[in-house]
């Protein structure tokens, strides 16, 4: 039965923030400075138009792809989003529910208020998991994360690579945000000493402040509180984890053709196109608009994914037009939780796979290796059409 009051996913987005407190709801949707990149990751679909065949052949039509060397249902999945149960109690435990009882993969935050045991248990075999990976300074928390998701289960890491310094984020300044004190990060535990971290935003926080208020140099004050390590580097980093992992390791954070290349020359198992959602520095380009670069750089030599902006199935079907061979999202499953929890995510997506579905019919694809840039025009400055 059809939700009358959730029929898209701008409907969701509308009925969850209205659930949703100010800080969260600004955490989660929010950008850096003026949030031009997070604007053009949503707008930047809307530069291409499809271009539909007729009269094939659509009656029966197969959206599935695999991942990991499992079958999954259509070319989306579930992307790694810190502090879950911001948005409702059910947290990551109710996203991998929804996931797994629709057959898609999950990405898991680090900074996730579920354990990454629980999350994995909760899909019950169902799907594959990766684990996100920011390489703190304290490099055997690091190591101590990464063991336990290879314990759990979990298919891969996702190493975001594109955060040596946390991005300007005007709105959690402003909202002075910071994680509740009656949810915790559960991925790091007492003894290890991490009991700091649920309040470093508070911390940068204070200090962005300082250097709005006082004209103080912000870089230099954000790098004191910052917990990820600066130093992170394609020649020592991506061996280092080689050495203490049999989990695949992806790159998340990727916007250009020259580190592609670096990615397959360093042996990567995959990427993420992503500018984090539009989070870290902003004015840079879309993810969409990123892609065919990265995806010729590639050449078939590696799996391209991508993130950001996606809000329509029509934006999937644009993405693998375009290369892709998966799509992640990270806001539309928080508006779900927000909206009615475990079930809230399952109907997000579920709005997502019929309109993927639909899209494909009416392109006049069957299956999803079908899907190609010739389906695609562009919108030029000139206002023309023109082929890819």
């Amino acid at each position: 039965m059809a939700n009358l009051e959730v029929l898209c996913i701008n409907d969701l987005e509308k009925l969850a923030g209205e659930k949703l407190d100010k800080m969260t709801r600004e955490y989660y949707n929010c950008g850096a400075d003026n949030q031009i990149t997070l604007r053009d990751n949503v707008e930047s679909f809307n530069r291409y138009k499809l271009r539909p065949r007729v009269l094939k052949d659509v009656s029966n039509i197969d959206t599935s792809t695999s991942l990991w060397g499992r079958k999954i249902k259509f070319p989306l999945c579930v992307g790694p989003v810190a502090m879950q149960k911001l948005a409702h109690p059910d947290g990551e435990v109710g996203t991998s529910r929804a996931a797994a009882s629709f057959g898609v993969p999950m990405g898991l935050s680090s900074f996730s208020t579920c354990s990454l045991e629980d999350v994995n248990s909760a899909g019950e075999g169902r799907i594959d998991y990766a684990i996100q990976l920011y390489v703190l300074r304290n490099r055997e928390l690091s190591e101590a994360l990464i063991r336990r998701a290879e314990k759990a289960g979990y298919k891969a890491i996702f190493l975001t690579a594109d955060t040596p310094f946390l991005g300007r984020r005007l709105n959690e300044v402003r909202n002075g945000f910071r994680l509740p004190p009656h949810l915790q990060l559960l991925n790091f535990n007492k003894e290890e000493g991490v009991t700091t971290l649920p309040d470093f935003n508070t911390e940068k926080a204070t200090k962005m402040k300082e250097a709005i208020d006082k004209g103080l140099d912000p870089e230099t004050l954000l790098s004191e509180a910052n917990v990820n390590d600066p130093s992170l580097n394609w020649a020592q980093d991506i061996p280092w984890l080689r050495s203490i992992t049999t989990l695949e390791i992806w790159i998340k954070g990727i916007l250009t053709a020259e580190d592609t290349h670096l990615a397959i020359q360093h042996g990567v198992n995959g990427i993420i196109i992503s500018n984090h959602g539009g989070r870290q520095l902003d004015t840079v380009t879309s993810t969409l608009d990123a892609l065919p670069e990265c995806i010729e750089a590639a050449g078939g030599r590696i799996p391209v994914h991508i993130d950001g902006g996606i809000r329509r199935g029509t934006d999937i079907f644009k993405a693998l037009a375009l290369g892709a061979q998966c799509c992640w999202i990270g806001r539309i499953p928080l508006w779900g939780l927000a909206y009615d929890g475990e079930k809230g995510v399952e109907l997000a997506l579920r709005i997502l796979y019929d309109e993927f579905r639909l899209c494909m019919g009416l392109a006049g694809c069957k299956d999803v290796g079908e899907i190609g840039k010739e389906h695609l025009v562009r919108v030029g400055l000139d206002g023309r059409l023109a082929r890819l």
